[in-house]
C-alpha cells in the first residue's frame, strides 16, 4: 500500500487539519501518517485555543515516521512558527522526502493573517522551494506574488511569478469573487485550468487540507501531477455534493462519502 504523511494541525471538531488528512487519505486508498505541530480547541464556529509542539518533540515525530515507514508523498499544512517551519525543512532535506504538497496557509478566507511576517519568510525560503506543489488561495498568492489579482488574468500572472521565483508547481485555487470553483495549475510548459462545477453547500469547514491532501494522495500512488490534481478536484466535488449538515458553524465535508 502506498504511504502519505500529513504535518499539520489537529482540529479537535474533525473537519480540517490532521483529522479531514487522515480521512482524505484513507478515501483516496492510501496509508495515512500524522505528525502534529499544534493542538487546536475549535469547532465549525471557530477557534479558541492553539498550544503548538515544541521543535524538539516535531523533530522526533518526523524522526519517528521517516525512519520506519518511510512516505510516499508528505502534505505539510498550518505550521505558525520559524522554527517548526525550519525542523520540518531540515527533516525533509535530511530524508529526501518526495512528493511534498505544500499548503501554504498564511490568509484566512477572510483576509485574516494566520502567522507573523518573519514566519512568512521562513516558509518561503525553505519551505516552497522543496515543494512539488504549492496550494495558496488567492490572499496567499497576493502574498508570495506580491501583486493584486483581481481576475483571472491576475491569477496566471501570479502563479506564474511564484512559479519562477519559487521553482515550484503552484496550484492557485479560484473563488474571492473572481470565480465559482475553477483553480489554475502553473507548471512546467504552462498552465492548463481545472474547471469546478459550483456546488451550493455553505458547509466548507477544510477544504483547503482536504484538496491538498487528495492531491498527495494521488501523488503516492505515482498519479501525474495534472492527473493528480484533477482526481483531487473530483474528489472534493463529490464530497461536497453529499450535503453533510453538522454543527453549528460552517461544517465539515463529507471526507468519506465513497465508501459510505
Amino acid at each position: 500500500m502506498n504511504t502519505a504523511l500529513t504535518i499539520a494541525g489537529s482540529d479537535s471538531c474533525g473537519g480540517a487539519g490532521i483529522q479531514a488528512d487522515i480521512k482524505t487519505m484513507t478515501a483516496n486508498g492510501v496509508y495515512a501518517m500524522s505528525v502534529i505541530t499544534a493542538l487546536t480547541a475549535q469547532n465549525t464556529t471557530g477557534v479558541t485555543g492553539i498550544m503548538e509542539v515544541t521543535p524538539e518533540f516535531l523533530s522526533l515525530q518526523l524522526e519517528a515516521v521517516f525512519t520506519d515507514i518511510y512516505p510516499d508523498a508528505v502534505k505539510t499544512g498550518m505550521v505558525s512558527s520559524s522554527e517548526l517551519i525550519k525542523t520540518i525543512s531540515k527533516t525533509l532535506k535530511k530524508y529526501n522526502a518526495k512528493n511534498i504538497v505544500v499548503d501554504p496557509v498564511m490568509v484566512a478566507t477572510s483576509g485574516a493573517k494566520l502567522i507573523s511576517d518573519e514566519a512568512i519568510e521562513i516558509l518561503k525560503a525553505e519551505l516552497l522551494p522543496l515543494a512539488t506543489v504549492i496550494t495558496p488561495n488567492i490572499p496567499e498568492a497576493e502574498v508570495l506574488s506580491e501583486m493584486k489579482i483581481e481576475d483571472e488574468e491576475g491569477m496566471i500572472a501570479a502563479a506564474k511569478a511564484i512559479y519562477e521565483k519559487y521553482k515550484c508547481n503552484v496550484l492557485l485555487k479560484g473563488g474571492h469573487q473572481i470565480n465559482d470553483a475553477n483553480d489554475l495549475l502553473y507548471r512546467e510548459g504552462g498552465y492548463i485550468w481545472f474547471k469546478g462545477k459550483r456546488i451550493d453547500n455553505p458547509n466548507t469547514h477544510g477544504t483547503g487540507c482536504t484538496l491538498s491532501s487528495a492531491i498527495a494522495s494521488n501523488l503516492a500512488k505515482g498519479e501525474s501531477l495534472d492527473d493528480a490534481v484533477k482526481h483531487a478536484k473530483d474528489y472534493i466535488s463529490g464530497a461536497l455534493a453529499y450535503m453533510l449538515d453538522l454543527g453549528r458553524g460552517s461544517g465539515p465535508l463529507a471526507h468519506c462519502y465513497n465508501i459510505l
